[in-house]
Formats: C-alpha cells, sequence, structure tokens
C-alpha cells in the first residue's frame, strides 16, 4: 500500500512548496523508493488552460493532454517521470465532479454538502494514484495558504485521511516562514506558530515543518520553534534561499528530511541516496566554462513564471554545453523595423516565445526576419513556428498578405488556418490539440541530426497549422517541412536550408526538458548559439544589460 506526505504551506504564498515537494520526491527517488507528486489548487477553474499567464504563469502539459499548473513542471524536472490528468485536481474539478453525480441522481435523496460529498470527492481523488500500486511514496501538495477559505475542503480532506489512515502510513510537512527583522536583527518565529496554530484550529498537525529562511535558524530557534509547535527538534528543517531550486535537495539532505520522512512512515528498507549526476549537473551550473546571450522574445516577460519551462530548458542545456545561458528579455509588442538592430545586435542567438493573439507578434515577425537575414540563431515554439512562416512568405515568396486567420479572419493568404477539427469547437477549455503526438523526421535535416532518430514524440498545445497548400512554394525556395505528422500530414517542424540554425516547431519541446534528459534542440540551440558567439567574438555587447531594463 502507497504512503502518503501532504505538504502544506502557510505565512504566505510563493515561499516554494512545488520545489521543497519535489525535492523531498527526489532525495525519496534516489533512494530506490518509487515517487510521485499531485497538486490539488483551490481556484474554481477546471483547470488553468484558460488562464492568463499573467495570472497564473505557464500552463504545463502533459504526455495524456492535461493542461496543468506549472508545478507539474518542476515535478517532472526533478523526478524524470511523466505526470498526468490524475496528478492536478482543482476546486473546479472536484465541484464539476460532484454537481455532475447529483444531476445523475447519485445523490437521491440528500443534501449535497462541501462535507461529506466535497470531501469525499477530494479524498478520492488525493487515494487515486497510489490504487495503481506503481508507487511506494505519494506526495500532494495543497495550493494556497492555510487559512484561505478556498482551502478549507483540502484541508479538512487532509484532517479525515490524518484521522482514518495509520500514523505511519500519513504524514503532513508544513512549509512556513521565518522572517528576519532587519530593524531588530533578528529572526521571527510567531508567524510559524500561528500557521501551525491555525492548521491545528482546523484538526490538522504537522509531523515535521519546512522553514524557509534568509539567515540560519540555529539550534536554539529550532528548539523553541519545536516548543510551541508541538513538534519534536529534529523534525524542524531549515530551509534557506539557495542559489539555484536544483541546489534545494542537496539542502535538504543536509538538513535529513528524507531521513525524518522515512522514519516517520516506517520504511526501513532503501538505499543511500545516488545524486551522483545531479552533483555534476550542479557543479555545470556553477562554474559553467563559456556564455552565450540568447534573447528572449515574447509579450509576457514581465512574469518569468509565464515562460518557466523555457527558462528551466535553457539551464538544462546551458549545463550540457557547459555555458551559462544569460537571458536578455526583449517585449515583442516594442520591437520595430526602425528599432530591431539597436535591441538585438550582440545577441548570440533569439528564441521567440510562444502565445496567443495578436498583441505582439507583428514584432515577433520583425525579430523573425532579422534573424533569418543576420544568420543569427533562430528557434521558434509552437506561434512562432507559424510567424517564421508567414515572414517567409511575405520577405521571400512576396505573398504581402500572407497571414494566419487567428490573426486576420477575413486574409486571402491563409498560410496559416485553423486545423479542421478545431472549426466547430466554441469551448474554449481543454479544446486545443493537447498532448504527446508522433513525428516523423526528414533525413539529411537540421531536425534530423538534432534528434538523431527518426520518428519523435512531442507535446502539443494549439488550434492553428500551416497551410500544406503553400508547402510546394516554401520548400522550392528554401524553407522546408523536416518535421510531419505521420497520420494527419500536419507540419510539425519547419527550418531553412541556408542557415546556420534557423528552426521553427509546432510543438512544446520545453515541456519535456529535464535535469537528466535536456530537450535536444534547446541543446543544439545553445551550441549554435556558442558557435555564433566564438564567430562574431569582436562584436559589442552593445548595452544588452541596460536593454533588459528598457525593454
Amino acid at each position: 500500500m502507497a504512503k502518503y506526505i501532504f505538504v502544506t504551506g502557510g505565512v504566505t504564498s510563493s515561499l516554494g512548496k512545488g520545489i521543497i515537494a519535489a525535492s523531498l520526491a527526489k532525495l525519496l527517488q534516489a533512494r530506490g523508493l518509487r515517487v510521485t507528486i499531485q497538486k490539488f489548487d483551490p481556484y474554481i477553474n477546471v483547470d488553468p488552460g484558460t488562464l492568463n499567464p499573467y495570472e497564473h504563469g505557464e500552463c504545463y502539459v502533459t504526455e495524456d493532454g492535461a493542461e496543468t499548473d506549472l508545478d507539474l513542471g518542476h515535478y517532472e524536472r526533478f523526478l524524470n517521470i511523466y505526470t498526468s490528468q490524475a496528478n492536478n485536481v482543482t476546486t473546479g474539478r472536484i465541484y464539476q465532479t460532484v454537481i455532475n453525480k447529483e444531476r445523475e441522481g447519485d445523490y437521491l435523496g440528500k443534501t449535497v454538502q462541501v462535507v461529506p460529498h466535497i470531501t469525499d470527492e477530494i479524498k478520492r481523488r488525493m487515494m487515486l494514484l497510489g490504487e495503481k500500486k506503481e508507487f511506494d511514496i505519494i506526495l500532494t501538495e495543497i495550493g494556497g495558504t492555510v487559512g484561505d477559505i478556498e482551502s478549507l475542503p483540502f484541508i479538512e480532506a487532509v484532517r479525515q485521511l490524518q484521522w482514518e489512515m495509520p500514523d505511519e502510513d500519513c504524514i503532513v510537512v508544513h512549509l512556513t516562514l521565518i522572517p528576519y527583522l532587519k530593524a531588530a536583527k533578528e529572526l521571527k518565529t510567531k508567524p510559524t506558530q500561528h500557521s501551525v496554530k491555525l492548521m491545528s484550529e482546523n484538526g490538522v498537525h504537522p509531523d515535521i515543518l519546512v522553514c524557509r529562511t534568509e539567515r540560519p535558524l540555529g539550534d536554539d530557534l529550532k528548539r523553541k520553534i519545536a516548543l510551541f509547535c508541538n513538534v519534536k527538534e529534529n523534525a524542524v528543517i531549515e530551509a534557506a534561499d539557495a542559489s539555484t531550486i536544483y541546489e534545494v535537495p542537496i539542502l535538504m539532505m543536509r538538513e535529513k528530511l528524507d531521513l525524518i520522512v522515512l522514519q516517520k512512515l516506517n520504511i526501513t528498507k532503501h538505499n543511500e541516496p545516488e545524486l551522483g549526476k545531479w552533483r555534476v549537473f550542479l557543479e555545470k551550473i556553477r562554474h559553467p566554462h563559456s556564455k552565450v546571450m540568447i534573447g528572449l522574445i515574447g509579450k509576457y516577460i514581465e512574469l518569468q513564471d509565464a515562460y518557466k519551462s523555457i527558462l528551466e530548458a535553457f539551464i538544462h542545456a546551458g549545463a550540457e554545453n557547459d555555458c551559462k545561458v544569460q537571458i536578455v528579455n526583449v517585449h515583442s509588442e516594442y520591437i520595430t523595423e526602425e528599432n530591431v538592430s539597436e535591441k538585438l545586435t550582440g545577441l548570440d542567438g533569439l528564441l521567440v516565445a510562444p502565445g496567443f493573439g495578436f498583441r505582439g507578434v507583428d514584432g515577433k515577425i520583425v525579430a523573425i526576419k532579422y534573424a533569418r537575414e543576420n544568420k543569427m540563431p533562430f528557434f521558434g515554439i509552437c506561434l512562432v513556428m507559424q510567424m517564421s512562416a508567414i515572414e517567409f512568405a511575405r520577405n521571400v515568396l512576396g505573398i504581402m498578405d500572407a497571414d494566419s486567420t487567428e490573426m486576420q479572419p477575413d486574409t486571402a493568404n491563409t498560410v496559416i488556418d485553423m486545423m479542421e477539427e478545431q472549426k466547430k469547437i466554441t469551448m474554449k477549455g481543454g479544446t486545443m490539440r493537447l498532448g504527446s503526438y508522433p513525428c516523423i523526421l526528414k533525413e539529411n535535416t537540421l531536425a534530423h541530426s538534432i534528434y538523431g532518430v527518426v520518428e519523435i514524440n512531442e507535446r502539443h498545445r494549439h488550434r492553428w497549422e500551416f497551410n500544406n497548400q503553400y508547402l510546394s512554394r516554401f520548400e522550392d525556395a528554401g524553407m522546408i517541412a523536416s518535421g510531419i505528422n505521420p497520420q494527419t500530414g500536419l507540419v510539425e517542424i519547419m527550418e531553412l536550408i541556408n542557415h546556420p540554425f534557423f528552426i521553427g516547431v509546432q510543438y512544446h519541446p520545453e515541456l519535456k526538458s529535464t535535469v537528466e534528459n535536456p530537450q535536444p534542440i534547446f541543446v543544439s540551440f545553445i551550441k549554435a548559439a556558442k558557435d555564433f558567439s566564438a564567430g562574431n567574438s569582436n562584436n559589442e555587447p552593445l548595452k544588452i544589460l541596460s536593454e533588459m531594463s528598457r525593454s
């Protein structure tokens, strides 16, 4: 039977519950245990698929096509395993299920209430992954902060499970904050005490406290926290600020978090942690031998979580190339033909980021043109593969009104058109082409040399596609379709044959990049940027650092 660890948060949001959960899971996995993580979010949206990236950050997509919270990306990057629809559950999904059951007559004669019907559905979902008998330990991250109204049903569900299950099968790890007051020159434990008190009032008693702090806690402070929060002294874990999220598993191992968890779960059969590859990876990102400047062209750059998987994929690819990847954010809405050279000269490569809608598209097209004409390494994802096709059609093929029906529904030359199966869909949530699909690569192409195989599978999230009626004209002029979906003929990859590195992909390769398996296109893109940098080593940075603030 699987054992369960619930990770809750207190005092404030954004403390890093997802990173702590992923780090603990990594340590347990490194000891030979089969581990997975799930996230329960308190918002009423059924999933984050319809949320603005400014509201929620990126929408992470799993292999089976679930639109999920971005924390699932951390889970996959740390554990190097796939998550699924079952790994992310929202209040909206819980209520939708209960209401559907009520309409179908499952509760005839009963008044449907938060307790027990909503909490029962929450518990059922929490236990679902454990029923497969594929895992030894299920970690469950509870979104939000203890004390939030919307989190109460989840806390109540955890309380009931704590009561129903043996002590050695269910524990609660509570992440909290120990703030440092500069005026008093001391760390304050009172917020943590109040957070734990609030949990206790709701009937949930933490077994372990993980304390985020800017300064070392010290034994005396740990003893004080343990005494007033009713936990054992060795169960008070210091979580100091780290230079990178990938350092957190090592910090948690030093604090013996995994050993305390194993003791409380009465797991005696386990190995010594095997983190050799992880340490090598850390060493590479701490001490790179070179550096490249990559322009991230996007329209959500004010919130870095909007491109979280892309940024993490760059870290993985940088380590693989023994290179520090310095990201220069450039807002696509402010790029014009007049200023593009000023904004982009001095960079070693351009990644133009995906998105939806017409805002910022013109700037992306201008940036793509600059990379094409200046032989600068270029990498475009999803929408940007489509925009690179439009740029090529306008400026190389001379089709000046070439466009996408997403931006111009009435355009005569629909180089990019909505997929046929998408045209009849009116519902927005969860209706795009989602999840993993196969792609056949043409031999003797850049794409084939990157992957080294003929068939790949990558994750998608889109409604529009390249219009194959134009394909022969594109290929005659030098832009070829080097990746094709074998079932539908959908163009998955386009590249220029007369360019050192110019590639656009319809899918989202960043979603499958992990520490142990960096995504091949990102790795090759950074190598191309290194080569470009070496060939342009005499170029000045041209105020790149000031550009970051100006953009």
